[in-house]
This record gives C-alpha cells, structure tokens and sequence, in this order.
C-alpha cells in the first residue's frame, strides 16, 4: 500500500503480512515476504506451551539461520560486484551496508570482506555456510587462515588447506578452529619445520600486535571508587584470569573443617583452604562476624559474599590481589603459576638441539632425529604463545615445567592418600583447562579431582584416574540417578557425558533422557557468566 506524507513525496510501504506487494518489488523481495510470513507462523508454534522442545529443534534453527546469514553475505557481494553503492553515492560498499542495516561501520567492513573472500576464493567455504553446516564465525577464521597461508603455497595445495579448514569448522567451536589454522599447511602435505616455522611466524605477529595494542585508562569517580577498563595480550590476561577464579571458585565459599569433611569419595578441593594465601585471607573474611578494616571487632567487609554476583565477586579478588602486591619485588619474577608445555627441542633451539644431536650420534654411532625448534607453546590456561615469546617468559617468571615425577613430587600416590596432591593438580593442568564434563565452560581452577574408581572401592589416586569436574558436575556424577559415560582421549584426556532416567534410577539399558551433554543452564546460580571460548 502507499501513504503519503504531507509536505514529502510519496513513500511505498511493504505490508507483507496481508500477502500483497508493490508491482516494482524484485524477486528478492518476494521470496522473504514469503520467509517472513513463514517466520511468524514459526513463532506461533514456539510460543505453544504444548509443543516440547528437543535438542534438534534448536540445532535445525540454527543451521537455518547459518543458511540465511550466508545468503545474506552473497547479495552483499553481488551488491558489491555490480557497484549498488553508486546509486546512493555511498563512499564504500561497507558505508552503504552500514547505512542501510545500520551497523557499525567496522561490522559492515568485516561482513564486506568476509563476503568477497567467500564469492571470489573460497568456493568450499562458500557451499558449506550456504548449506549451514558451518557458522559465519567460523567461515571468518577459515578466510582469515587463508588469506595468511606462505604466498608459496601453490593453488592446489591452497585447496586441500581449504578442504581440510572446513571439515574442522564443520566440528570445532572457534578458539580451536583457530588454533587449527596456525598448522593449517599441514594438510598441504608441507614438512613439520615448515609448519612450525608457518606456526611461529604467525603468533609472533599476533603477540607483537597485541603487545602494541595494549592501553589501561582509569578516572575516579565522586563516590570513592575508580572505573577503567584495559586491553592486554591474552596470555598476560590469562595470568590474572587464572588468579582470580581460583580466587573465587565456588568451593571457597565453604571455608571451614565441616565442609571439607562432607566431601564426595576423594574428592580434591579446589585449593588449600588454609594456605596463608591472599585467596585464602580473602575468604576467611566471608563470615558474619571477622576481621574488619575498622580498628574495632565487626562485620567483614566480605561478609555479604554469598549475596554478590559473580563480577562482583571477581572485583573484590582483584582489590585483594592490588592490596597484596609486592610492591617490592614488582621488577622481579610475576608471583603467579603458570604451566607451558614446550618439547625439549622448543626449549633448547635449533643450534643447541644440533649440537646435542651431533654428541648422540658421536656417542652412540646412530643419528637421533629430533622435532621442530619452533611452533607453539601451550598454556594451561589454553592461550598459545610462540616459541620465541616462551623463552622470554622462562627468563622472567617462574615457569613450572609439565614433567612432575620423580622421587621429590610423586604423581601416583596409589592407595597411600586419599585426596590428590597439588603436584598431581599442576600436572592434570597441562591437560585440562575446563571441566571434563562435554560442553562445560567451567575453568579447570574450579574443578574437584574425582576419583574415576572410587576410593571406597578400592580406587587408587593415580594420575590416569583423576577426572577434573566442576562442583555441579562432581555432585552429578554421584547422582544414582544419572548415569556417567567416561570417555578417554588423545595424551589421555578424559570427558564425561550425563544421561538422567526420569523415571527413576539409572540403569544399564539406554536411560530415558539427556542431561543436555554437560552444558550448563546459564541460567541457573550454577552458571560461569560471560566467558569466553579459547
């Protein structure tokens, strides 16, 4: 229908919810009135109580709403290609999207760039996000590897990294999507040091870039506190990220004998409750009556902790861990743990690996073939960081080394303890930064170290048999109710599925419902608020 505007000329407004549209419209146009109308019938169905939702409803949305997103970015640069922008006078095809869908001008480049990359050299991309089996997010990283691959690659040695690119974002979530992309080449069949070396390359130009990008802003405010917000490299932020959950995981909350006595069978808390730490002076304030500020006997300062959010939270460990820096030793070594996993070769370099192959092979008579002297070198926190910037690290902070044996710092205690030790918990954290649990985001500083065989079963606290969960999935995994499937991975990692029978105890058969793969309801108390995937 048309209406018109006093004092303006004539406006056409699509009314394509009575089925009717101007002669003019394109046969776009046409096709998403029709979309739309199919939208709002969908949307009378999800809003009917009687209808029960499953697992595959939402993954089919999802693959649904991939598809359009895809169709979308493909008018973009057909829109692009035949210069529409033109018509308006619009400086760029990103000023005219940014316009028309009013995004941000820094959005609307990126859905530019991602669009001609897919149209003009990612043809495999371009069918797998048209068919919604990979997620725009993902379609970003594959094209972002790409355009970062050695110029001498040839074209097909470009296909078969693309092809193996999209068959890995078809299954991984981003942050290891991305990972994947550093040793990308290698499904181009190129040799392991030139992978590594294409490895190294790329995140010492990531850590130079976010080394130069860092900045830290602060105002004080009328009321006695003091805002900012800063950009760091993540695996700096990773340090006091690390910190702070374990300063404020939720097993803290309970620091008293009782509660400790009540754990599950061999359960491993989540940090010594009586170390003498910041951590741990933090929460020995939580109770109603305890140490004050003020010079008289009062209420804690934390003694409403049970009641703050989980910002909240984080910000009193983060005003603990200000009080608390040794202000004296600022120019030393950083006071935090971190676990990087490096090869021997990683550590030594390339000269002093020849050399030490060199005295092997005089000694022995027979040539040692040692790995790469570069590439990554993970975190326990999962941040990657090149070899050149781990070394760096080594000579400043204390760097805890991933190989824990030995007579000193024994990781197999058998059946002489029950509980795991802290040398056990270091040691799993080379291997976990998450609850094992599939599709818990919970950080592995939270976690309880369970027992794979009970103790009272005769289980033993060996390393092979420590399952790091968080404390929702710890009490799951004794809930008689719910029956646990532990599954073993690569270098030993282990994961744990959940299915619950509604219908009573868990049986051997096939149980009668899912507990949702270990993913948490957000929003529930239980819950890790707004973090991010590696």
């Amino acid at each position: 229908m048309f209406e018109y505007d006093e004092g303006m000329s004539s406006v056409a407004h699509l009314d394509h919810r009575a089925g009717t549209l101007p002669a003019a419209a394109g046969q776009v146009r046409r096709r998403l009135a029709w979309l739309d109308r199919g939208v709002d019938r969908l949307a009378f169905e999800v809003a009917d109580e009687s209808q029960t939702v499953s697992g595959a409803d939402v993954q089919e949305m999802d693959r649904v709403i991939r598809r359009m997103e895809a169709t979308k970015l493909a008018l973009v640069a057909k829109a692009d290609r035949q210069e529409v922008r033109r018509r308006s006078g619009a400086a760029s095809t990103s000023a005219w999207v940014a316009t028309l869908t009013n995004a941000s001008g820094g959005g609307a480049s990126c859905d530019v760039a991602l669009a001609t990359a897919l149209d003009e050299n990612l043809p495999a991309t371009k069918a797998a996000f048209g068919a919604g089996e990979v997620s725009r997010t993902n379609a970003g990283i594959v094209a972002d590897t790409m355009a970062k691959l050695p110029e001498t690659l040839s074209e097909p040695e470009r296909v078969k990294v693309e092809q193996a690119m999209v068959r890995d974002a078809k299954r991984l979530p981003p942050g290891r999507l991305r990972k994947a992309g550093l040793v990308a080449i290698g499904a181009a069949e190129r040799s392991a040091a030139e992978v590594a070396q294409h490895q190294e390359d790329q995140l010492v130009d990531q850590e130079r870039r976010a080394y130069a990008a860092s900045y830290l802003s602060m105002f004080d405010r009328p009321d006695g506190t003091t805002k900012g917000e800063f950009v760091v490299p993540t695996g700096a932020a990773h340090v006091l990220r690390k910190v702070v959950q374990s300063m404020t995981s939720p097993r803290r909350n309970h620091l008293n004998s009782t509660a400790e006595a009540t754990l599950a069978d061999g359960q491993q808390p989540a940090g010594d409750l009586a170390d003498g730490s910041v951590a741990a002076g933090l929460f020995a304030a939580t109770a109603e009556q305890g140490p004050s500020r003020n010079t008289e006997q009062g209420p804690s300062r934390n003694a409403d902790w049970d009641a703050l959010d989980w910002r909240q939270k984080r910000g009193r460990a983060l005003v603990e861990l200000l009080e608390h820096l040794p202000t004296n030793q600022l120019t030393g070594k950083v006071a935090s743990t971190v676990v990087v996993s490096m090869t021997v070769e990683q550590v030594m370099g390339a000269a002093a690996t020849a050399e030490l192959s060199g005295a092997v092979e005089t000694a022995t008579g027979r040539a040692v073939a040692f790995g790469p002297s570069v590439g990554a070198a993970t975190c326990d926190t999962g941040h990657q960081h090149s070899t050149s910037e781990a070394r760096r690290l080594a000579c400043n902070a204390g760097l805890l080394p991933v190989v824990l044996g030995g007579a000193s710092v024994p990781l197999d205690l058998g059946r002489q303890e029950r509980f795991y030790s802290e040398a056990q918990r270091t040691a799993l954290a080379a291997l976990y930064d998450e609850c094992a649990a599939v599709g818990c985001d919970r950080p592995y500083a939270w976690s309880e170290l369970h027992h794979e065989d009970p103790w009272s079963r005769g289980g033993h606290t060996n390393l092979d048999r420590a399952i790091p969960l968080c404390g929702h999935h710890h009490r799951l995994i004794h809930d008689a109710a719910v029956t646990a499937t532990i599954r073993n991975g690569p270098q030993g990692v282990k994961t744990v599925t959940f299915r619950r029978d509604p219908c009573g105890l868990a049986s051997d058969n096939e149980p009668c419902a899912s507990i949702g793969d270990g993913v948490h309801d957000r929003g529930s108390s239980h819950a890790w608020p707004d973090r991010p995937r590696p």
